[in-house]
């Protein structure tokens, strides 16, 4: 899923070529994001389109020979001045007078020749890993001289050749893209880049490698010297594609209304493996060109000034919200003149305004994370791992929403729980860190799924290996790490090969709650018989609360425990069934039965959790915690590949003694019937939870303020 979808889209045709274009945001003035080399589209610049867009016009099209755009044959048909005129025949479709335009690697031969040759409709340039003629090539580039003729090897820089793209196209794209995303821990962005680069072919690229192009370094500058608009030129200084001094050699042509920014440590993409200082660096240039209306700015001594906190509470799953309130009132208690702002997403928004909580305005303008994990669900069925990699440009653009937020205004403390968007993102870009900060989670360390093979088992590893190095390079980003729960719940694995022991490298690293976050006090429910009165559960009734949590993930295991219904009824006559379809599920979707109590969203289901017999429910963390603290029966169904149920929940429910554990696969209703009458209304002796958790953790909070 995309973080943000154009809001018009089509095709522009010259010469019996379609080109395919999209127009995102209605912001003054236009960005128009060149192609560049057909070996990949203009999804390459996913981690700035919906930044920029919130800001700006944003104009992308594909250039001919990848992704929508058509695919001419023949190297004329890639001339540099073919993607020139698509270009301009694009901002004459989207009605675009004038843009600022953006070129990455070949891209830059576009841009270069935009501006000089149409010096009208070029406001500003910029130039990012530019592949133009201005300097020399690295040294271990030299065999691509070689192109057309057959070496007879396919490895290293010897894969740049025609022969070999015809025997093993993929294996030059993972060669040549490992080489473009040479930071360590660059797997999304490289896997991504095959992706792109396998919807096109080794014949096609082949035309593109004979096309046309600026032709030497005289040219360049020749160009460069007609250029009158402002320009920016951003190169890695570990660029192994074009090396760093074509950049640098490019600002000098271009002069002295050129910035050059030379990225410490990035390659050849920094759009997409450091896309927070492009991002950044882009807007900057952008209002130099354009500058902005003044915005109205008011500024409060510092002891003048509010107490405040903005708290950032995960969307997946509705379990964080109720923690996070939970938090939030033992915080203000402490200090009861704090202001909490939430930047939050449905379903945590829905609790948050049912409490009066105050949910900042840009919340309206983050990408759905939810919807995400919807669309990478099947049938009882949620790779986490794996949508969480997906979801990249989503925590990406949440980042940005949250950047600007706290540019603009003045916090003194940050809260995530579970954003992995600031977290990541802080120790990416330390420098941005601008308040205290706290992480919270309730699991720590990616683990492969069984039948993910060697290459899952890797990339967990990796993502771990990532986080290890962050917090031992910036211990000062999270000023409080708090992990919800004890010690006791952490997994008995380690974060991969070589990599430590998660257990022993989570208590040298953070803090503990002690126990779990249910929002509530168990005690309060001691009178049950009163509870179900109050909630119309009548006394001889066997209650079944059957709940999926706030996504719309488990349909599937709701609509499977409606079949067993009737089944379930005959065992237990005096059953009473009540499916919570929750906020993403449509109750009118699932099939019903006489006597089955289908609801939709219900506020407070913590106290109808309480008040049953026994509950269904998915592996979720908060609602078999809810179930644990209160002492009832449940039967809970990890969803398949879904790391952190059936390891880190799993781990923890055995810990407490909690819950009968049911395999998907294997309950049919007729199981799943027989399963409610063997649990329904059992005495259990779990673990106690501790309440005074949110407190414990309210406290460490506290000193930060």
């Amino acid at each position: 899923m995309r973080a943000r979808y154009s809001d018009r889209d089509g095709y522009v045709e010259r010469d019996g070529v379609k080109i395919f274009y999209e127009v995102f945001g209605d912001g003054e003035p236009t960005i128009l994001l060149l192609p560049t080399w057909s070996i990949v589209h203009s999804r390459h610049w996913k981690m700035q389109v919906p930044y920029l867009a919130r800001h700006y016009r944003v104009v992308t099209f594909d250039g001919r020979g990848n992704g929508r755009s058509d695919r001419p044959t023949g190297p004329d048909a890639y001339a540099e001045r073919e993607f020139v005129a698509d270009a301009v025949a694009v901002m004459d479709a989207t009605e675009t007078e004038r843009a600022v335009v953006a070129g990455l690697s070949m891209g830059s031969q576009r841009a270069l020749l935009l501006a000089a040759e149409h010096p009208d409709r070029v406001s500003g340039a910029v130039f990012i890993g530019p592949a133009l003629p201005t300097a020399d090539l690295p040294g271990e580039r030299a065999v691509v001289s070689l192109f057309d003729e057959d070496l007879g090897v396919d490895e290293s820089w010897a894969r740049y050749n025609r022969y070999s793209w015809l025997r093993d196209y993929r294996g030059f794209l993972e060669f040549f893209f490992g080489e473009m995303f040479n930071e360590p821990h660059s797997t999304k962005q490289i896997e991504d880049a095959v992706g792109w680069g396998l919807e096109t072919t080794a014949e096609t690229l082949i035309d593109t490698r004979h096309a046309d192009a600026i032709a030497d370094t005289a040219a360049c500058r020749a160009l460069c010297g007609r250029v009158t608009c402002p320009t920016l030129v951003v190169v890695g200084s570990e660029d192994a594609i074009q090396g760093v001094e074509r950049g640098v050699c490019l600002a000098e042509f271009l002069g002295p209304r050129s910035r050059l920014v030379v990225m410490e440590g990035s390659g050849h993409g920094p759009q997409a493996r450091d896309p927070v200082e492009v991002n950044l660096l882009m807007r900057e240039f952008i209002d130099a060109v354009h500058p902005p209306t003044p915005a109205p700015r008011r500024w409060a001594r510092g002891h003048s000034r509010r107490k405040r906190a903005i708290y950032i509470s995960s969307p997946i799953g509705l379990g964080h919200a109720r923690r996070d309130v939970a938090i939030a009132d033992e915080l203000r208690t402490l200090h009861p003149d704090l202001e909490i702002d939430w930047l939050a997403q449905p379903p945590v928004t829905r609790v948050l305004e049912e409490r009066g909580e105050r949910v900042h305005p840009a919340s309206a303008e983050l990408s759905s994370e939810v919807d995400h994990i919807d669309s990478e669900s099947a049938e009882h069925d949620l790779h986490c791992f794996s949508a969480w990699r997906r979801m990249d440009e989503i925590l990406l653009a949440n980042f940005m929403v949250f950047h600007d937020i706290v540019r603009g205004d003045e916090y003194d403390l940050w809260i995530g729980d579970e954003a992995w968007e600031l977290d990541y993102y802080l120790h990416e870009n330390p420098e941005r860190k601008r308040a205290a900060y706290v992480w919270m989670t309730d699991f720590v360390g990616w683990l492969p799924m069984p039948d993910g093979g060697e290459r899952e088992a890797f990339l967990t590893a990796d993502y771990n290996a990532e986080m290890i190095g962050h917090i031992a390079r910036y211990p000062r980003i999270r000023d409080r790490a708090i992990f919800v729960g004890a010690p006791d719940d952490i997994v008995p694995d380690s974060f991969g090969p070589g990599l430590p022991a998660i257990r022993e490298w989570t208590e040298a690293h953070y803090d503990f709650s002690g126990d779990y976050i249910t929002g509530f006090d168990p005690g309060a429910f001691a009178d049950r018989p009163a509870l179900r009165d109050e909630l119309g559960y009548g006394p001889d009734e066997k209650v079944c609360v059957v709940t999926v949590g706030g996504s719309g993930v488990g349909s599937h295991l709701l609509r499977r425990v409606i079949e067993a219904y009737p089944r379930a009824k005959e065992v237990v006559p005096a059953l009473r069934m009540v499916v919570v379809a929750g906020p993403r599920i449509d109750p009118a979707s699932l099939p019903s039965h006489e006597g089955l109590d289908v609801r939709a969203y219900v506020p407070e289901l913590y106290r109808h959790l309480a008040a049953c017999d026994l509950a269904v429910v998915q592996g979720g963390l908060t609602t078999c915690m809810e179930l644990t603290a209160n002492g009832r029966p449940f039967l809970y169904f990890a969803l398949r590949h879904h790391f952190e149920q059936n390891f880190h929940v799993r781990h923890r429910l055995q810990r407490y003694g909690a819950g009968r554990r049911m395999d998907y696969d294997a309950a049919t209703p007729d199981v799943i019937a027989q399963a409610i009458g063997e649990e329904v209304g059992r005495e259990v002796a779990y673990r106690a939870v501790d309440p005074d958790a949110a407190a414990r953790v309210a406290s460490r909070i506290a000193e930060l303020i």
